[in-house]
């Protein structure tokens, strides 16, 4: 992408009313349907925007106004990047696959403004979330699973607020794990954050991320919204601690009613918070090293043993391509790779993909695909 089509890419996401599914849906039409740049699209006709796109006078109208501002645009471009910053589009192989299946056509934000190791992106990753004012327990086990995620080679995605999420940060830098920190603002009113982790910036431990206008300041409408990207950008979630109410709470019930498998702390019995409450809607009960807890499969969420471990099967292949040894791996689920691989072929959702090594996948279908020439993968829905 060079530096001219960055303000076109910039503007898209700024355009009144149009929310990220259709500008998304258009970007598809532009670069994959038809082969064209952004700029190049801007270039084309009024007739050729109605005809050939479909767009409406609404539709129009919004994007000569986005024209416009093209400029203003530009010179934020040069702002960026005379700060170190990058803009990853979503088209761009470096964008991060396990957000794009995630959060899928309709979800995914068209940029993602970054400065640090990009290669982040697409490295395994974890997210530790929980609240505000967690208790020390619920801070030592965050320390403890970021500790085990940088041995593994993990990314810890967190989201910068007080708690659970500094103490993830602050955890994966003291091990010299890879991390990522999601802003609830743009990235560039987050100078003093920048200048307090330059040197793991700079030595390629850490990654700074926001999908909000660069000059967007904190709010708490931002706050809530960053956090599905912080579900997003991880293969797995840990929760530490949970209240029935805020960020942490909205965040693991959106996501168990997408499907996503959500590992939760099992409290102790004289705890006060709703981790409990969370297990019983679906979420699966962790030990202190995030192992799944003996004997927990049968009463977690009312389900039988089998259809719990279909679940927790389906949250983890999808996006990936597994053996049956490295699910037991995954998932601590006690069985025999050959008992997991007859598991498997019996159900329906899961694809067999024959090899040295035979994998397993979890069936989808396509989306448009968001990238120019022939990915590795389909965009999956």
């Amino acid at each position: 992408m060079t530096m001219s089509e960055i303000p076109y890419w910039i503007g898209l996401t700024q355009l009144n009313g149009w929310k990220i599914e259709k500008i998304n849906k258009l970007i598809v039409n532009i670069i994959h349907d038809n082969k064209i740049s952004l700029e190049e699209f801007f270039s084309l006709s009024l007739t050729e925007w109605n005809e050939k796109y479909l767009l409406q006078e609404n539709d129009i109208e919004g994007l000569l106004n986005l024209k416009k501002e093209i400029p203003n645009f530009s010179f934020l471009t040069e702002e960026l990047l005379s700060q170190g910053f990058e803009i990853i589009t979503i088209n761009s192989e470096e964008y991060s696959a396990t957000l794009k299946n995630n959060l899928k056509l309709k979800h995914s934000p068209p940029v993602l403004y970054v400065k640090g190791n990009k290669k982040i992106l697409n490295e395994k990753s974890i997210a530790i979330v929980g609240s505000r004012d967690a208790s020390e327990i619920s801070l030592k086990f965050t320390d403890n699973i970021a500790k085990l995620a940088s041995e593994q080679f993990k990314v810890v995605v967190s989201g910068f607020a007080k708690g659970v999420d500094r103490q993830a940060l602050d955890s994966a830098i003291k091990y010299i794990g890879h991390s990522v920190i999601v802003l609830p603002q743009g990235v560039l009113t987050f100078s003093s954050g920048i200048r307090q982790y330059y040197q793991e910036i700079v030595r390629g431990d850490l990654l700074v991320l926001s999908t909000f206008f660069p000059k967007a300041p904190w709010s708490v409408q931002l706050a809530m919204a960053r956090n599905p990207i912080i579900y997003g950008l991880a293969d797995e979630i840990y929760v530490a601690q949970s209240d029935e109410k805020g960020g942490t709470w909205a965040g693991v019930s959106d996501g168990l009613r997408k499907g996503r498998t959500i590992y939760v702390r099992y409290p102790e019995q004289e705890e006060q918070n709703a981790n409990r409450k969370l297990i019983e809607k679906g979420a699966i009960a962790v030990d202190f090293d995030g192992k799944i807890k003996e004997g927990q499969l049968n009463d977690i969420s009312k389900l039988d043993k089998e259809e719990e471990i279909k679940s927790i099967i389906y949250g983890l292949l999808k996006g990936k391509e597994l053996t049956s040894a490295e699910i037991i791996k995954r998932t601590n689920i006690d069985w025999k790779p050959k008992k997991m691989s007859d598991f498997l072929k019996s159900l329906n959702d899961i694809q067999e993909i024959k090899g040295k090594r035979i994998k397993y996948r979890y069936k989808t279908e396509d989306e448009p695909q968001l990238f120019i020439g022939e990915p590795q993968e389909k965009y999956g829905k």
